[in-house]
């Protein structure tokens, strides 16, 4: 069985970015539109996150992840917005053709006014690390160990060492000391942390659990399970050093070594994708350069908060509404790149002669103390953002205001510049 259908917009995920920009698009009239989730309800990985600290820049609480889901979940049922669950979406083309199939509704074919792609995110496995030893089991990533212990109730072992210190492994290691594993070690390749710094607190420090920066393991041990793993020292070429091996007993090893925006369906639509990110490259509006087609949340660049994933989408969501109604015409652009320490600006590109506020987010290169974030137009300083500190772990965001990007005759870049 085959259906072909027409709407004014299909959203491609169902998790918080999804949600919410599914809501802003309501929220600004459009009625003919679908929200398809290949999970079995909608949420995304908030379902598994069950640790507080949601919501606290959005609503001005604290929330575990189930909670600030379920708040978008409710609102998305007050409104009557259609969520397409155990969905799997094959294809979307660059003419805004979605090609979608389940159980429930067999294949469908859907012409979209616009699409807006909010797939999340994925961890880097194992097999992209090239760490030397056996095949055997007990190596989990710590998003799929989280799944285990929050949604389905499975230990994934009682001696633990985590490899990379994301803030999901971060959190998994508290986890797995409050359920009653040992946890013995953190093991981080970089000289600094990945995660946010009140999970290095909270989840490490505070459970007295040893974090060891430009370390990572260099040999796993085990037929069958896991007997145990060496860790090395490395060099600023992030090579192993010979003689600084430290061996560990433990049958778990839990890998938080990066995310990856989602992307195949953003390649499969011809969607320019950047080397640095990852995601897409959009314009300040979230539109990438496939007309009618929008990037938001982990799926564009990998977020630290949630709340911040939020805010992006419901931008998403009101620009491919105007789209749809045609209020949102093609504009000249200027460039946004990424200068000295920093990784990854969000947009890439600017619409000239707008008068709007334009965030732009980024992280650091590396940790930067006493420093600023500098942006610069032709040359000249148009903004200029200072903190004590800047790390990667942690998203930076500069605002431009209104009346300084209704100037902008030129490329912009952004830099990091210290002792400022």
């Amino acid at each position: 069985m085959m259906e072909h259908l027409k709407k004014d917009l299909v959203i491609v995920g169902g998790g918080p970015a999804g949600l919410a920009a599914a809501i802003a698009a309501w929220e600004d009239g459009i009625r003919n539109l679908v929200v398809l989730e290949r999970e079995h309800q909608a949420g995304g990985i908030l379902r598994q996150c069950i640790h507080n600290g949601f919501g606290l820049h959005r609503f001005g609480e604290e929330l575990t992840g189930p909670e600030y889901a379920q708040r978008d979940i409710d609102r998305a049922k007050e409104l009557g917005i259609p969520i397409q669950c155990d969905t799997t979406v094959l294809e979307v083309t660059e003419e805004r053709q979605v090609t979608c199939v389940s159980e429930q509704e067999g294949l469908q074919i859907i012409d979209a006014g616009a699409v807006i792609l909010s797939m999340g995110c994925r961890e880097r496995p194992r097999g992209a690390l090239g760490t030397p030893g056996t095949r055997c089991s007990g190596v989990f990533t710590a998003g799929t160990a989280q799944k285990f212990v929050n949604l389905e109730g499975y230990m994934p072992g009682k001696r633990v060492v985590i490899l990379g210190s994301g803030d999901i492994g971060l959190i998994m290691a508290r986890r797995m000391t409050l359920q009653g594993a040992k946890v013995l070690a953190c093991v981080e390749l970089m000289p600094f942390s990945s995660g946010l710094n009140r999970n290095i607190v909270q989840c490490l420090e505070d459970y007295n659990i040893p974090l060891y920066l430009s370390h990572t393991v260099t040999k796993i041990e085990g037929r069958d399970r896991l007997t145990g793993i060496e860790v090395s020292e490395v060099g600023p070429d992030r090579r192993p050093i010979p003689g600084t091996q430290m061996h560990f007993d433990c049958d778990t090893l839990l890998l938080s070594v990066g995310l990856l925006p989602e992307n195949e369906l953003t390649r499969g639509a011809n969607v320019t994708i950047s080397p640095v990110t990852s995601g897409a490259e959009v314009e300040d509006t979230l539109q990438t350069d496939r007309p009618g087609i929008f990037a938001c949340g982990n799926v564009l660049h990998v977020h630290d908060l949630v709340d911040f994933v939020s805010e992006e989408s419901f931008r998403a969501g009101h620009a491919a509404a105007a789209f749809v109604r045609g209020n949102l015409p093609k504009a000249e652009t200027v460039r946004v790149s990424d200068g000295e320490g920093v990784r990854g600006v969000v947009p890439q590109k600017i619409r000239k002669g707008i008068s709007e506020e334009v965030r732009l987010m980024f992280r650091p290169a590396q940790v930067f103390k006493k420093a600023s974030a500098v942006v610069e137009c032709n040359g000249r300083e148009i903004a200029r953002k200072r903190a004590m500190i800047f790390t990667p772990g942690e998203m930076a965001v500069v605002p431009l205001k209104a009346d300084v990007v209704a100037g902008l005759d030129g490329d912009v870049t952004v830099r990091m510049e210290v002792g400022s």
